[in-house]
């Protein structure tokens, strides 16, 4: 097992401790760090950017060759931490704790926590499992002086988390599954823009991926767990068909034809992009071929006859109505604004 103590003062000196151990380089690139590694330890990245009010955003994308284990001392930097797994999981103890006493955080789990100043957190990472882990760290009293204007909405446990500024208590939260918070996690992995735009679109799914993880607390602590019979496994099945919808948008899907291929009956189909997505089946297909419509009109030089049909529609008046009906305009409109935009650029 390979041993890490951390003992930092905020992520960026948390991140150097880790590679001291386990080795790699650190690149700075429009105010995101990443550490690469590649080597008989482990191979793959840990990337943060830190935010001014009170916020790191830290992403494992990372395959340990041993078992991992990193002792935090939280004395001089204890967040509270919002953790989520998008693949494989990892686990967590504090210290105070039996040595047998690792909680798993699992794939999809919505997990908060935050240990008591001056305390242990150990940290476990399995071998030879790829894991990808975004870590929100919230830092209270910035966070409290920039943000949290509205604290009292939130649950009052979680309210009093953000108030103990002395950091005298600890809080551990492992929620229920969430796949919309996997949505936004994928959507800030796709992000191209480069520079000070890219910083503030990623700062906007932190926002996002952190008011999710408020929410579902506040609900289940309420007793609101989102209602389903489905299980964690036919979720998945969901959404990796959502992803093939999206990659082959101009195919003819019928919901038959998806149960049969997914073994899933169509009623769990419709509750489950209900589910996810707000939306039965149809609507979601509907909804993924006008968004790659917009960026069809936006990015390429296709008219709007060569756009309908290269996302699955025959009928072009059907396609102005739907387009029009979501978006506010027409696609013929749509297109030549963009035109006029670019004239004047």
């Amino acid at each position: 097992m390979i041993k890490i103590k951390v003992a930092a003062q905020d992520t960026a000196e948390s991140v150097g401790q880790i590679k001291n151990v386990i080795g790699g380089e650190i690149e700075e690139r429009w105010g995101q760090y990443t550490l690469s590694v590649s080597n008989d330890k482990a191979k793959g990245s840990i990337r943060f950017i830190t935010f001014d009010w009170g916020v790191s955003l830290l992403e494992l994308d990372i395959i340990f060759f041993d078992e991992v284990l990193i002792e935090v001392d939280t004395s001089n930097f204890n967040p509270i931490n919002f953790y989520y797994c998008l693949e494989g999981y990892c686990g967590h103890k504090f210290g105070y704790q039996p040595e047998d006493e690792i909680k798993i955080m699992e794939q999809f789990q919505s997990v908060i926590l935050t240990n008591r100043d001056g305390g242990i957190t150990d940290r476990y990472f399995p071998k030879d499992v790829k894991v990808s882990q975004t870590v929100i760290q919230v830092r209270r009293k910035p966070f409290l002086r920039k943000r949290l204007n509205q604290g009292e909405e939130l649950n009052k446990q979680l309210y009093k988390v953000f108030l103990d500024t002395d950091q005298e208590k600890v809080f551990a939260y492992y929620g229920s599954y969430n796949l919309k918070i996997a949505e936004v996690m994928s959507a800030i992995k796709k992000v191209k823009a480069k520079g000070m735009i890219r910083i503030m679109m990623i700062e906007g799914y932190v926002y996002q991926i952190l008011s999710m993880h408020m929410m579902q607390h506040n609900k289940e602590m309420m007793n609101k767990r989102p209602q389903t019979s489905l299980l964690k496994r036919e979720l998945k099945t969901i959404r990796s068909y959502a992803k093939k919808i999206e990659k082959n948008i101009a195919k003819d899907f019928s919901l038959e034809d998806i149960s049969a291929e997914t073994g899933l009956t169509q009623a769990k189909l419709q509750e489950g992009f209900k589910l996810l997505y707000n939306k039965t089946v149809t609507e979601y297909i509907r909804h993924a071929r006008l968004e790659l419509a917009r960026d069809y009109i936006t990015t390429t030089e296709m008219n709007i006859s060569e756009v309908v049909y290269s996302i699955g529609f025959t009928s072009r008046s059907y396609f102005s109505k739907i387009f029009k009906e979501k978006y506010g305009i027409s696609p013929s409109e749509f297109k030549n604004s963009k035109k006029s935009a670019q004239v004047v650029d």
